[in-house]
């Protein structure tokens, strides 16, 4: 069990995408589960990323600044991979 970032809800890891912050400081999103690095959870939909943009949840489990342009490439990011 895992908690969503932007919605909070509890929910299997399987269900939810890993977001990740690697050893070099960049901010991607790991839809394997299997990149190094400090990692927090959101559910597959635009909506939960912009709730932890506002509720700055990425930023408090990663205990580092997260730029704006950032959760813009993570936006596109998920959006083609549930396109897909």
């Amino acid at each position: 069990q895992r908690q969503c970032m932007g919605c909070r809800e509890r929910r299997a890891k399987r269900e939810l995408i890993r977001v990740v912050r690697g050893t070099d400081g960049t901010v991607s999103l790991d839809f394997g589960g299997k990149l190094n690095g400090r990692g927090a959870y959101i559910c597959p939909n635009g909506d939960c990323l912009a709730k932890a943009q506002k509720s700055r949840g990425l930023e408090r489990s990663f205990k580092a600044a997260v730029p704006k342009d950032v959760y813009e490439q993570l936006l596109k990011e998920l959006e083609a991979e549930t396109n897909e």
